[in-house]
């Protein structure tokens, strides 16, 4: 009889044929009742699952975070179950869960817009009201290959193909309708509740723009209603925050169908894109770095030997000339080992910190295109440090205390990191790759208050830490990477000469703060829902005449304020004061100054700020001295 260890220490033996559930019963009716799924060893698996052998199990409940993310993941196959039942002849790709939800993958020939989600989600709470069990049956890929042939499903037949024989896969039964997944799911739809899908998409099967277009139906699910409910009202939120279309009601940008995933830079959304990348620019400068710009355009074989275009081939646009191949560049770092390698270096020249504004192109799927936050072209604050072994701690300390002070700056005060360790295809051998997470983990340990791991999240060719912000709507976005690299100077031929005139490889920290400039001011705009703060503001005054008679007085002002620094502008247009005020609140303009008889008549001027505050005939020496304290 096996012998199971539960959460507490506690110590028993179960009969034979003993599953989770059993387990659960055994411990009390009411865990029973709340119970998902179980872990055995550590690995989640169906509640149905028979314990074989002494292990350690934990009970997983519906709340549970795990839990939440098997309830979810069970609303996925639920809306393959409702879209069969409407759609009996859609085809079913693959449906995972994703943050605070989940989403499925169709070939539908109906196209499926945003009124049809409701349609599916009322066959959704029918399904889930009969409180069917969901019952999971092992087979061979042999068995589960005849299902889906049966069944003429045939993304579920190319994924089969894909598995090894010998293999067991667990296909799941749900009423009439089967779906295959690794697992586990609720053993009974009582479990899910609350629930709405909430948007449609196009998504080439397995991402790859050669495959067709599926439609992509997105939901979230929780396990109470006060949850939904707020998340939903999170989403509303965002929504009317949108970057897309504040930059196009604040005139900062736009894109058009001639440069898919390129942007089109206003005026004043370029003011914003250059006072950011100034600051960084002066934030570089001082702490030692050599700002350099390297071509658009690289020989494809400069790509092959430092290891892109195996990794990237599918995401790189390409041209050639000459009977050559060239890759317009999807990253900065092979081009920056090339200016690195001009002239001998010594181990007295290290560390060399090299930094540009690189104008990289990525061929993105359209289907992910998504204003700036997603686009395929973008500019990274891009740098790469190279340093011997000795010298990594402390070059990663410094810009991990460089990193948390933009980020301040920008007002993000919730920023979380995390230890990404090396991927499935990978360059370098196991011991290269200990020593370089270990290097990071000894550093994240020593700098940060905690950290997380992501196993197998890393770069191709060395591990990373990543920085995540926490916006106003408690969204996270993942932005600064510090990467280290033991392998791409070796494969492009880096060396410097050491103490005893011996030939070494430096070693190369591949860092960026902001990541995508582009992303980064969507991120902007959204967590400040327009309202940038007053030193990022592309207008940050403007001064409104009353009349006619106040014009000259009003550019009096404009003239002065200018020569402070201050980004100001006129509206003298024949429009009462209200209707500008209005139009100018609207645009969410910092400052408005007003200016009429009592401003003209006094030498002072009439203020009012975008919050409503409104200052009458102040002096205008104070009105700088206020706006000095907010530079």
């Amino acid at each position: 009889m096996p012998k199971i260890t539960l959460p507490d220490g506690h110590n028993k033996e179960i009969p034979d044929n003993t599953t989770l559930f059993d387990v659960a019963k055994d411990i009390s009716n009411s865990l029973a009742k709340v119970a998902v799924a179980g872990k055995i060893n550590g690995q989640l698996r169906d509640l149905s699952v028979v314990i074989e052998n002494d292990s350690n199990i934990e009970i997983i409940k519906k709340n549970d975070d795990d839990g939440i993310n098997i309830v979810r993941h069970s609303f996925a196959h639920l809306i393959g179950h409702a879209i069969k039942q409407l759609y009996p002849n859609a085809k079913m790709a693959i449906g995972p869960v994703i943050k605070n939800g989940f989403y499925y993958d169709i070939d539908c020939d109906e196209p499926i817009s945003i009124d049809e989600l409701v349609l599916i989600e009322k066959k959704i709470k029918e399904l889930t009201k009969s409180n069917y069990d969901v019952i999971r049956k092992v087979v061979t890929p042999q068995e589960a290959l005849s299902v889906f042939v049966e069944r003429d499903e045939p993304y579920k037949q190319e994924i089969v193909r894909e598995i090894p024989d010998g293999e067991e896969i667990a296909l799941y039964f749900h009423q009439e309708y089967v779906d295959m997944c690794r697992g586990p799911h609720v053993p009974n739809t009582k479990f899910l509740k609350h629930f709405k899908l909430t948007k449609v998409a196009g998504a080439y099967w397995r991402g790859n723009s050669d495959n067709k277009m599926l439609q992509r139906i997105y939901g979230t699910a929780w396990d109470k209603k006060e949850e939904l409910d707020n998340y939903i009202q999170k989403i509303e939120d965002a929504e009317k925050l949108d970057h897309r279309k504040i930059g196009k009601q604040q005139d900062l940008f736009h894109f058009q169908e001639e440069a898919p995933g390129m942007v089109f830079w206003h005026s004043k959304g370029w003011t914003i894109y250059n006072i950011i990348k100034d600051y960084i620019r002066d934030k570089t400068l001082k702490n030692g770095y050599l700002e350099v710009n390297t071509p658009q355009i690289l020989d494809r074989k400069l790509w092959e030997r430092s290891g892109h275009w195996d990794k990237f081939g599918d995401m790189i646009f390409t041209t050639n000339s000459e009977k050559k191949d060239y890759a317009i560049k999807p990253m900065n770092c092979p081009a920056h080992v090339q200016i690195f390698n001009q002239g001998l270096k010594s181990y007295k020249d290290l560390p060399i910190k090299i930094s540009e504004f690189g104008l990289v192109h990525r061929n993105e799927p359209s289907g992910t295109l998504h204003g700036l936050m997603r686009a395929r072209q973008f500019v990274q604050d891009d740098a790469h440090i190279f340093c011997t072994e000795s010298q990594l701690s402390d070059e990663i300390k410094s810009l991990i205390k460089m990193t948390f002070s933009v980020y301040e700056h920008f007002g993000f005060k919730d920023i979380s990191i995390a230890l990404s360790t090396r991927p499935e295809k990978r360059v370098g051998n196991e011991e290269l790759w200990d020593k370089s997470e270990n290097i990071l983990k000894d550093v994240l340990t020593e700098s940060v208050e905690s950290f997380t791991i992501q196993d197998g999240e890393g770069a191709f060719y060395g591990p990373k830490i990543e920085f995540s912000l926490t916006d106003s709507l408690d969204r996270v976005w993942q932005c600064g990477t510090i990467q280290l690299d033991f392998s791409m100077p070796s494969a492009l031929t880096a060396s410097y000469v050491d103490e005893n005139d011996n030939k070494l490889v430096p070693v190369m920290i591949h860092r960026a703060i902001l990541g995508s400039i582009e992303r980064f001011i969507g991120i902007l705009i959204e967590h400040y829902g327009g309202n940038l703060p007053f030193w990022l503001s592309p207008k940050q005054i403007i001064i409104a005449n009353i009349a006619d008679k106040h014009v000259e007085f009003a550019k009096k002002i404009k003239k002065v304020l200018a020569e402070n620094d201050f980004r100001c502008s006129l509206d003298l247009r024949n429009e009462k004061i209200g209707y500008k005020i209005r139009e100018l609140i609207i645009a969410k303009v910092p400052y408005v100054v007003i200016i009429g008889d009592k401003e003209v008549s006094s030498g002072k001027i009439s203020v009012r700020e975008y919050d409503g505050t409104e200052h009458e005939l102040i002096s205008v020496d104070d009105f700088i001295g206020k706006l000095n304290s907010k530079k």
